[in-house]
């Protein structure tokens, strides 16, 4: 299995846990977390902003001492917007499941921002169509670069059965402003039905002599995550199974510029 995927260990609990060290990058940390009703989850950010994604189910939330009642209402990652609290650096914050939970915690460096914790319901997210044809597909921006923050990015997509999705080809792994911006990502990939699974690919332009640097193709499964250093890195969801996934991203900007794969461009016109 590549090193790039990641795949969920156990079933409860923490299940996924990407830091900077294990990923062997500088900024983008994600941790999936499975509760069942009464358990609780919490942490102190330290030096790390966070936005604390509902992907399903609700929970009683806080932060800093402060009550933001009771959040989340979706009971599947394919059924309207997600609910999310973002918790500044220094913050101690805590959730309670009341309901099976999946709390999906996205985190990336505090830059000494005074920003308060908010919650940040779905009737604040906006969502766009994008693609056309077989690369349509739906997204519902979380932590857009437009939204305070001091370094997160956070964005969910869902890709119909038969599409593809990230394409064509783009990548965002230069700090070139205003062409290209340097940001490393994580894809957190749900599938419906469970039983499916979908396709990413994680590679680099050639050199002169054809060899690419990273070129990997990974069969992703419900629960599985994705690591994006660099390069490219495309979807497709198979027919017959619609693709979820939640990015987060961070570099030395916050900013989304990216570059797209020149040879596969034409698919744009």
């Amino acid at each position: 299995m590549s090193k790039l995927q990641i795949k969920p260990q156990g079933k409860s609990g923490r299940v996924i846990a990407v830091t900077p060290e294990s990923a062997g990058w500088t900024y983008v940390g994600f941790e999936l977390f499975r509760l069942a009703p009464g358990e609780t989850v919490e942490a102190v950010t330290g030096g790390r902003e966070a936005c604390l994604v509902f992907v399903t189910g609700k929970g009683e939330a806080s932060v800093a001492g402060e009550d933001f009642g009771t959040l989340g209402d979706r009971m599947s990652p394919f059924e309207g917007k997600p609910w999310s609290l973002y918790v500044p650096q220094e913050s101690r914050w805590s959730i309670t499941a009341t309901t099976p939970l999946e709390l999906a915690v996205c985190t990336a460096p505090g830059l000494g921002g005074k920003l308060p914790p908010r919650v940040i319901a779905p009737d604040m997210l906006g969502q766009e169509v994008r693609g056309k044809g077989t690369n349509t597909r739906h997204v519902t921006n979380i932590l857009p670069e437009g939204e305070p923050a001091d370094s997160l990015l956070v964005v969910e997509v869902i890709t119909p059965g038969g599409h593809t999705s990230s394409y064509p080809p783009h990548k965002h792994d230069r700090d070139d402003l205003p062409r290209e911006s340097h940001l490393e990502e994580t894809y957190y990939h749900r599938l419906d039905p469970q039983q499916g699974f979908a396709f990413q690919r994680v590679y680099t332009d050639a050199d002169d002599h054809g060899v690419r640097e990273l070129d990997e193709v990974m069969a992703v499964e419900d629960g599985d995550v994705v690591l994006v250093p660099k390069g490219y890195h495309p979807c497709a969801a198979c027919h017959g199974y619609d693709l979820y996934y939640l990015n987060v991203m961070a570099g030395p900007q916050r900013t989304w510029k990216f570059h797209n794969a020149p040879e596969h461009e034409w698919l744009l016109k």
